[in-house]
């Protein structure tokens, strides 16, 4: 239950400057909240009897399908959810005005209303998600927000009163604190916040939680947290999921217990050998400095050799490449010859400085994979052949994935003022991080129904693709001898899951010096825009050694062709700015291709993965200003292409 209460530090602080209302984990903290001190909720407090059992699934909440019920495909159905979700139970959730806690965002994701925070507008998703995750920050996981419950032991923490009381100045104080301890160097962990009694049991309700919102075949949850390790301001963030609730340990294991990844595996590893089946799921490289993907020793002082190679990989198949903070596929000082390489950049540390990270090397995905070949071809293993998911990292419950229907990443940017132009008193770089939020993306996956089981287990290999928000289908397929494939016959499907391997496959050894073929299928999101193009992505590493990349544009909407010196002629651009609308007057609906490698050599390591653009369609800032007669900011554009992204395929001689 919410209710109307008088603002306070936890839901405002827009005195104060945002860039001091950054975390350690570079996250605002404390600067939600509305103009209005009548708009402001407080968040329901966790009662003593909701820590020692879940609340119940609503009532329009379906009881779960039995076994017997589920519909498989063996040839396999797209499933688009997110695993990256927090609540107000994450510590940067609660601080930054989010009023809704796990339950309320399962209802969310199958399409219910929730509370806002904010200026109190709902949310409510446009079309339902297959399967959804909540992720809270592991770190004091659901305390904070305890400190309202006078029934709480939290309400008497010496820093309670500061932090849920009137003076912002306290409350930013004593939550500067708990987070510089946090973050300390090994980590001054509070007593009474980091109390492991609590912690199990706070863990074991967020397990239960998702366990009754789980309908098998119909709509998919599992356990999940975030590990939240961000030394120096530097994000190495993992998301740890489970397939299974059924042994899940007591509590989960957190930056607190050791900001390292290695530590981090190392207990994932022991976790498998007690029977729990798990993956990790990094994200947000291009706001770690560099140390996301290493390029000398890794930053918990491995060497990048076979040993580490093997514990990364066999620990997070797959890497978050977009989200709310931005797009981490490349950046155009690593790429400048890719025109559509500056997608929805946030080109940020976590610091409260603002600042951009020195280091592009290390934290874009599409450098780590060439590299990881490369690592590879010397012997030292791969330690960066991920797969890709898009997704979300909202702090608010709602995964906000939908552009014309975005309600920021924290509670305080439920308010489109605040999206567009920052809280009151907001400083300008402060501001500018918040707009140049993107609005989120989605993980797709390719899996024979619905289910934890299906579900996880194409995460782990690695069936999965990207996509920037919209729902639009692609598949990729690779190998050898696939020229009888007819993609007009209803046969290629069938054809192609029998001669070759999906995205996040290997090819088999190339015969008598043959080069690969890629099928790749795209469909627009049903609800969406049209398709721009179709390119392959290829890296390698040359005869010297020497790391290669090339962008080819495979199928073209519109009838277009490429020219001979490579390039293609833009699809153009329908985008009204005036009322944020576009028409599907231009791309096509679907594309599809059988593409044959002209440059390939067997005797050189290779991967590909398939980028799909649709047509430019309004960004959400396009949407707010059209909305609320508010400008545009000039740093904005006023349309993006959306896209999607497979999983690579890679090929070992």
């Amino acid at each position: 239950m919410t209710v109307n209460t008088p603002v306070t530090p936890k839901t405002l602080i827009t005195t104060m400057s945002l860039a001091l209302c950054f975390t350690a984990t570079g996250l605002l903290t404390a600067c939600g909240g509305s103009d209005d001190a009548s708009d402001a909720k407080k968040v329901a407090p966790i009662t003593s009897e909701e820590a020692a059992s879940p609340p119940a699934v609503s009532s329009s909440s379906e009881s779960p399908t039995t076994n017997d019920a589920i519909t498989r495909n063996p040839l396999k159905d797209a499933w688009f959810g997110n695993l990256h979700v927090h609540t107000s139970w994450s510590f940067d959730g609660y601080t930054n005005g989010s009023i809704t806690g796990p339950d309320d965002a399962y209802r969310w994701a199958k399409g219910e209303a929730i509370p806002g925070g904010g200026d109190g507008t709902e949310l409510q998703i446009k079309v339902p998600l297959d399967w959804y995750i909540v992720s809270d920050h592991s770190e004091y996981l659901g305390t904070l927000r305890q400190m309202e419950n006078p029934e709480s032991p939290l309400s008497q923490h010496p820093l309670a009163a500061d932090i849920t009381g009137d003076d912002p100045g306290k409350a930013f104080a004593a939550y500067g604190t708990i987070s510089e301890g946090m973050y300390s160097d090994p980590p001054q962990v509070d007593p009474i916040l980091g109390d492991p009694e609590l912690a199990k049991t706070i863990w074991s309700t967020v397990v239960e939680i998702a366990d009754q919102h789980y309908e098998p075949g119909k709509f998919t949850t599992m356990a999940g947290y975030e590990w939240t390790a961000a030394p120096d301001w530097r994000n190495i963030h993992r998301v740890v999921i489970f397939r299974s609730t059924a042994n899940v340990p007591d509590a989960p294991f957190s930056a607190l217990d050791s900001s390292k990844p290695e530590d981090l595996w190392q207990w994932m590893d022991q976790q498998r050998d007690a029977g729990n089946e798990l993956l990790a799921v990094p994200h947000n490289g291009n706001a770690s400095n560099g140390i996301m993907f290493p390029v000398e020793r890794s930053y918990g002082g491995s060497e990048l050799n076979a040993e580490y190679a093997a514990a990364r990989m066999r620990n997070e198949p797959v890497y978050e490449i977009t989200q709310i903070k931005g797009t981490s596929e490349t950046h155009p000082t690593l790429f400048p010859n890719d025109e559509f390489g500056n997608f929805e950049l946030w080109d940020y540390t976590l610091a409260p400085t603002a600042t951009p990270p020195e280091n592009k090397l290390g934290g874009y995905v599409r450098e780590a994979l060439i590299r990881g070949l490369k690592l590879e071809s010397e012997g030292n293993g791969n330690p960066f052949k991920y797969g890709f998911i898009g997704d979300s990292d909202t702090h608010n419950s709602a995964s906000s994935i939908e552009e014309d229907n975005y309600t920021g990443k924290f509670g305080f940017e439920n308010d489109p003022k605040h999206r567009l132009q920052g809280p009151p008193g907001t400083p300008p770089e402060a501001a500018r991080q918040v707009r140049q939020f993107s609005s989120g993306g989605l993980a797709g996956v390719w899996a024979e129904s619905n289910t934890r089981e299906e579900i996880f287990d194409a995460i782990r290999r690695k069936e999965t693709f990207a996509t920037s928000g919209p729902r639009l289908k692609v598949r990729m397929y690779g190998g050898f001898g696939l020229d009888d494939v007819s993609l007009n016959s209803e046969a290629w499907l069938k054809q192609a899951s029998e001669q070759a391997v999906p995205m996040g496959g290997n090819l088999p050894n190339a015969t008598d010096n043959k080069a690969p073929s890629f099928i790749v299928h795209a469909i627009k999101d049903v609800n969406g825009a049209n398709l721009d193009r179709i390119q392959i992505i290829k890296g390698w590493v040359d005869e010297n050694g020497e790391q290669q990349s090339r962008i080819y544009n495979v199928a073209l909407a519109d009838g277009r062709t490429v020219a001979a010196d490579g390039s293609v002629q833009p699809v153009g651009d329908t985008v009204k700015e005036e009322d944020a609308s576009y028409t599907n007057t231009i791309g096509d609906a679907k594309l599809s291709t059988v593409w044959t490698d002209p440059d390939f050599d067997p005797a050189m390591p290779a991967l590909y993965y398939a980028r799909v653009l649709q047509i430019p369609t309004p960004r959400w800032s396009t949407y707010d200003a059209a909305r609320t007669g508010l400008p545009r900011p000039e740093d904005l554009p006023v349309s993006i292409q959306e896209r999607a992204w497979t999983s690579p395929i890679w090929y070992t001689p």
